[in-house]
Parts: C-alpha cells; structure tokens; sequence
C-alpha cells in the first residue's frame, strides 16, 4: 500500500510540472494536442480518418515525421528514466516517438515496482503519455507495445502455455479466448498493441524458437494466428504478428549470429512460410508487423522493396505500420554488408517500406542518420510521409488521439490475473497436453496408489518451466507438488535424479562423458526412492537452457544425464511413466520402446502441476494433438510435415519414418469415423466443396477428438504435397456420444502456385482424407474440378 500511495503521488506532481500554466487543452470532446485554441481537423473525433491523418501530417516538421519512425525501449531497457524530467526537455523524443515498448511491464531495471500493485503501471504510462500529449508542440500520443505470446507480458499478468502448447489444443475457439484474456489485461493496464502472435513455422526442430511456434504447418499456424489477432483487435488493440518473413529457417537450425541465408526455394517461400501471414492481413487485418532481420536470396528482409512493399501492401492490402525487429536495421551494415553504413542503411529500409525502427538502443542512432538520408536526398519527402502516415493513421484508429490515457485503475484488480482468465489458462494447459503412448492402458494411473515416486529434472523445477516474451512471477505449481495436492492420503516424495544438463554440455552430446561422484549419487538416490515406490513418475525435457531463443541444438535427444537416469529407473522393474515438459520434438527413441506410458506437456503454464496430475490420475483424457513431427534421428532433418513425395528413403543404411507423426496424439477412449459426405463432387475452379462426416466416440468415458481434413491434388502442373491440411476441429464426445463435423474446401485450399508463379485452382482430381492424424487416416473420397 505504501508503494501504491508513493508512486501516486509522484505521477500527480508529474502531471502537474508538467501540466502548463495556460488554458487546458482538454476541452468538451476534443483536445487541443497543438495547443493553439483552435479545434483542427486531426483534433476533431468526427473527421474522416484520412482527413486527420492529412491534417496531422501537414503541420510537422521533419524532426516530428522522423520521431514518428523509431521506438524507445521503456525504462530499465534503453529509457533512464521511470518517470518524464526536465531533461526530456532536451532529448530527441521532445519531437514525439512513435512508440514506447515494455515500459513498466516488471522485466526491466526497476522490476516490480512500477508493475505491480497494477494500478502502478497504469499511472505511470499514463504520466508519461501526458508529457507527451501536453509537453510536445503537436501532443501526438505515444503507442504503448509489448509482447504476449502467451499471455501478456507482465508482472503477474495470466499465464498461457508456451505457443509450441497453444499449437498442440488445436482448437480455434480456445486460441480465441487466449486472445480475449491478453487482451483485456493488456487494456485494462494501458498497453495498445502487442507483438504477437508468432506465425513462423517449425520445421527445423533443432532451432531454439521453435518453442514460441504454433507448430510446423501453414494452415495450423495460419488458422490458430488469425484467431489470436482476432481476439486482440476486437478489443481495439493493434495485433503485430512476427517475424515477417521466412525467418524459421535459419541453415542447419543454427540462431544467434547466423540468423541468414535461409534455403527455401521461391514456390515453397510462397506456400510454406508466407501462407500463415497472408491469412494474417488478408483474412484477419492485422494492423501491424514486424519484419526478421534475416536475408532471403541474399537480400535482407528489412531492406526489401518486395517483401514490405510488394508483398505486404500492394498484393495483400496491408494498412497498418512495419516495426523492424531488434537489430534489423543494424544488421544492413553490421552483418548482411548490403549498405556502407547506418545513413545507407536508414535509407535502404525505408525506401524498402519499413515504417519503425526497434533496437535496444537510444532512438537518436536511428533518427539522426535517418535525417542525414533525408538531407542528402537519398529518402524523397513524399517516401516520409506516407511512411509516417501509416503510423499516425494506426494510432488514430486506436483512439489515441480520443483518449490517449488508456487503462482502467478502477477495474484492475477484477481483470488481471482473475479466477475467470485463470480458469482459461487451466483449460489451454490441460488441452495442451498430448498422450504419446499407452501401452495395456497403463494410464491412467489409479487414485487410490499408495507410494509414488516423483523423479526428475523438471519434477520440482519453475523458473526455468516458461518461455519468454510472456508474463513474469506467475504462482507456477509444479509436478511434484500437483501430485502431492492430487493425492493428499499417498505417500508422493522427490528425487531430482539428475540435472537438465551437465558440466560438458553442449559438447558432451558428441561423445560419452563418464558420471562423476555427485551425478551418480543423484541417480542412486533416484533408483532407491524408485524401488520403495509403487510407481515412478518421470518428469524430463528441457528448459530455457536447452530450447529458446538463441539456443539451438545441434542434437534431439535427452540433455545431460537423462537418459542414463531413466533407463536406471526402469531397469527397477516398477511401472514408469514418462511426462516430457519442453519446447522441441525429442528423439525419445529408448523411451517409446521400453517406458509403458508417456505423455508430452510442453511448457504449460502456471497450472503445470495440476494439469498433469489431472492428466495423469484420470480427471482429464488428454486430447491434443502433435502440431511438429518428432523425428527418430537428427540425421533425418528436414523431415516435418508436410513433404513432397520420395522425401523419406529406403531403410537399408537408414531408419525411416517419424517417431510421431504430425498430427498424432493418444486418448483414454476410442472414436469411430464414419458417413464422409461430398456435398458437390464436382464443382468449377473458382467454387468450394461442402462435406461432412460423423465421429463418434466408442469408449466408456468422455474425450475430446481433433478431426483432421486433408487433401490431395492428384496431377498438377508442379509438384504438391503427399497431403495437405485444409481443415480440423476439436469436438467433445460423452460415451457414445456422435457428432457430424462439417467442412468446407475454398479455391484457396486448393490453388497452388504454378510454372508461371501465379496463384491458381487447376483442374482435375482431388483426394480428400479424414483422420486422427496426418498418417491415422480413417475417411477417403474424391472430387472433381473442371
């Protein structure tokens, strides 16, 4: 309470150093941002867009336009300062700054201070959109960003699994709700966009962001993204999707200091990794973007004319505002060598099409050699200010310029973090989950078990359970302590077991490095805890020092020493159940051969150890579905769905075949498929397919089932795919229960991209095929196109 009143009365002397001695500006309806008495055209609420965008921009200086195209990174991060001082007064954001990004959201210096109790987030964006508004000449607002990839990105806000497990509910409807709980608590703390979602696809599992993607295919990651900027927009926030384009394919899955030269070839560009943006602005109108600091072709995205111009606004109708990634711009000069230094560079990308630029440094290093760009000619006037329009034109469609102070203090305390969005979060976290195996039905486990042993890395682990670019200090529950919650009259105890790596590692994944003292104490504890045990529990995978940003690998198997741990455990003879927790496909060869039952939970969330429990105790038949192939060998790699014909090789010198296929994912119960239905077999080439079938669930208790469509183009022009997704639904069946899913196939489903590179539906015969995966196909038919 004393921290709340402290900092309240530090904004109120703020607003009022800050407030101006002359007539207030904030009149009946209007504000008078410039300041002059007079209500203008951009002041005015009822004036057409285009009219206050016009106005707005006829009445900067070049020093206002070019503030307008870069962000500052919010205090603790590159800003000093926790609140506005008279020494803004001389730096270069006196002129305005188009955007402000995590400022007081808990991860930087000043930590929770400014970010929790909320209400001192919220006044402390509020004062600082205040200086703005009545310290700058023209009083444009600030765009307050932030990341919320799973949840948002704040101090306490409410946690989502990471995007990897959002993939694997492969329910729209939920995605949809993740949104709408981002997006209140985003609005409720002042935030108006948020960069997210992620539609990279992952089809390199080695690479370390394929944690914070919705899986490997286009249409999956395509139609869970445009949920996601769906639900953040219908709150009138703007959605800012990442990382545009072809960035996911980084050589050999290789991060950090060789994010380039990805090998794609032009068709598959088109139909693999810009599919999922397309949806994004052409289906769902994402209002912002940001583009990759990776080259394609040799030519930096960030600096492309096709990319951000072509593409983006003359081919999809893109109306919102470009936001580099951190470094892109740098990176022109730095690494790709394409221009001579920061003023060539500033050119090059906005002549390109980029509107603001990000960097983890002071706005000036942009700003300034921008302007020199600007003087020398190199970046024509009418170049600035159509980029700096689209920014202003977002930031009036978000009603900054109507009421720049947003967030709701009285409200807070309801909003963020509330039972209601915990309960959404419990829910993602349980549909996340996915049974891999289930040998004679080992699970679920019986409540009434007397001694359970709960072993592993990840049993008792929280800090390192989470992803980044979401919320901070969740009350995280973890496995072990869910079970003990789960079975309060059982004897549960721990053993670590063993560490997620070791001293050696990365290297000691390339040779056997022998056990030392304290590594085989760890293990011996974990076998005897395991012998006294009617079952053990292992709980292993990875963390954020094995799978994030930056930390690619160079192998799929179990880090450190825990393989070695369970293979120690189940030479006990007692039942063992395996529970993964990371953010990558694992070749848990050894595992699927010999351990019962296993289930992967990714990283789920703040309600890890209660989802599991539920999972594994019987409370909640897992239903998700693998969104990423796990492949049996890194020497496979490329092997994710979906693939052209021929790409998997005769066995005599290698092993073939996934370890789990794309689409793949166990149940407590069984499902029948039955009765596909063709409404209109054949149709033209600019008509849609209509066609249904019924699932019924033939077990004993309820689950929920994702019911996959696929398809095939029989002969084409070029090369397709042995199959493409083109449709799924999750459905709940109670026992017995049977449903109809319908479907229906646009000529967007089916077009492909042909010798001339044009897109388009050509005639002939299509297979379609139904299943519980991409390889469990259970329903086939056949349509005509002529």
């Amino acid at each position: 309470m004393k921290r709340r009143f402290s900092l309240c009365i530090s904004v109120l002397l703020c607003i009022g150093a800050y407030a101006g001695s002359g007539p207030t500006i904030y009149k009946k309806g209007w504000i008078d941002f410039n300041k002059n008495g007079v209500k203008d055209v951009y002041e005015d609420p009822s004036a057409p867009l285009d009219a206050r965008v016009h106005d707005l921009l006829s009445q900067m200086s070049i020093e206002e336009k070019t503030c307008q195209m870069a962000t500052l990174y919010g205090s603790g991060r590159v800003l000093r300062d926790s609140l506005p001082t008279e020494q803004w007064k001389n730096e270069i954001w006196k002129d305005g700054i188009a955007n402000i990004d995590e400022q007081a959201n808990g991860l930087g210096t000043f930590g929770s201070t400014l970010s929790y109790p909320y209400v001192n987030s919220v006044e402390n964006r509020q004062a600082i959109q205040r200086w703005f508004v009545e310290e700058t000449r023209l009083g444009i607002p600030v765009d307050f960003t932030n990341e919320g990839i799973r949840g948002l990105c704040h101090d306490r806000a409410t946690m989502f699994p990471a995007q990897c497990g959002q993939g694997a509910t492969w329910n729209k409807e939920l995605i949809s709700e993740i949104a709408r709980v981002t997006a209140e608590e985003a609005k409720a703390l002042g935030y108006t966009n948020i960069y997210s979602p992620i539609l990279d696809i992952a089809q390199d599992p080695r690479w370390g962001r394929v944690v914070e993607c919705y899986g490997e295919d286009p249409f999956l990651v395509g139609e869970l993204g445009k949920r996601m900027i769906k639900g953040l927009q219908a709150e009138g926030l703007v959605a800012t999707p990442k990382h545009f384009a072809v960035y996911s394919v980084p050589v050999g899955g290789r991060d950090a200091g060789t994010r380039t030269d990805p090998h794609v070839a032009p068709r598959e560009m088109r139909t693999l990794y810009l599919e999922p943006f397309r949806k994004a602005f052409c289906e769902a109108g994402a209002l912002g973007v940001m583009s990759s600091y990776n080259d394609y072709d040799g030519e930096p995205i960030t600096g492309s004319y096709h990319f951000l111009t072509e593409i983006l606004r003359h081919e999809w109708g893109f109306k919102g505002y470009v936001v580099s990634d951190s470094e892109a711009v740098e990176f022109l000069y730095s690494k790709h060598k394409v221009a001579a230094d920061a003023v060539d560079g500033a050119a090059q990308v906005i002549n390109a099409g980029l509107n603001v630029r990000t960097n983890f440094s002071l706005p000036e290093n942009f700003i300034y050699p921008l302007r020199h760009a600007i003087s020398e000619g190199k970046i024509s006037m009418q170049t600035i200010d159509s980029r700096v329009a689209d920014v202003l034109r977002v930031k009036f469609m978000m009603g900054l310029f109507d009421n720049p102070y947003k967030g709701d203090t009285k409200k807070l305390e309801k909003v963020v973090h509330c039972k209601e969005h915990q309960n959404v979060s419990m829910r993602a976290a349980l549909e996340s989950i996915v049974l891999l195996k289930n040998e004679n039905n080992i699970l679920p486990l019986s409540k009434s078990i007397k001694k359970v042993a709960v072993i592993g890395p990840n049993a008792a682990e929280v800090d390192n359970l989470i992803c980044r670019y979401g919320p901070a200090n969740a009350p995280i529950k973890t496995v072990y302590q869910g079970i003990k919650d789960y079975l309060p009259d059982s004897e549960v105890r721990y053993a670590k077991g063993a560490d997620i790596i070791d001293e050696y590692f990365p290297e000691s994944e390339l040779y056997d490095v022998p056990l030392n003292k304290t590594e085989e104490t760890m293990i011996d504890e974990a076998v005897a805890l395991a012998k006294e045990s009617d079952v053990a529990i292992m709980v292993l995978g990875g963390n954020e020092k094995t799978v994030r940003e930056e930390y690619s690998r160079t192998n799929l198997d179990l880090c450190g020493r825990q393989e070695k741990l369970l293979q120690a455990v189940y030479a006990t003879g007692k039942p063992v159940i395996l529970v993964m927790i990371d953010g990558r496909a694992a070749t848990i060869n050894w595992a699927e051969r010999y351990i019962p039952g296993i289930v992967h939970a990714w990283f789920p969330g703040e309600f890890m150890g209660d989802a599991i429990a539920k999972v594994i105790f019987g409370d909640y038949n897992p239903g998700g579905k693998l969104a990423v192939t796990f492949p049996r060998s890194v020497g496979q790699i490329p092997f994710a769905f979906p693939f052209k014909p021929g790409s998997d090789s005769k066995g005599f010198v290698r092993v073939t075949g996934s370890l789990y296929p794309f689409g793949y994912g166990l149940s407590y119960t069984t499902f029948d498929y039955s009765a596909l239905k063709i409404e209109n077999p054949v149709i033209g080439t600019q008509g849609s397919v209509k066609l249904s079938c019924r699932v019924k669930n033939t077990g004993k208790i309820a689950g929920d089932e994702v019911v996959q469509l696929y398809l095939h183009d029989e002969v084409s022009s070029v090369t397709t795919y042995v199959k493409v997704l083109r449709g799924f639904e999750r459905i709940h069946l109670q026992p017995g229960e049977e449903k109809v899913v319908d479907f229906v196939l646009t000529p967007q489903d089916m077009g492909l991209w042909n010798k001339d590179n044009h897109f388009i539906v050509e005639p002939g015969t299509f297979a379609v095929m139904v299943g519980s995966s991409s390889q469990d196909i259970r329903l086939q038919g056949k349509f005509e196109v002529k």
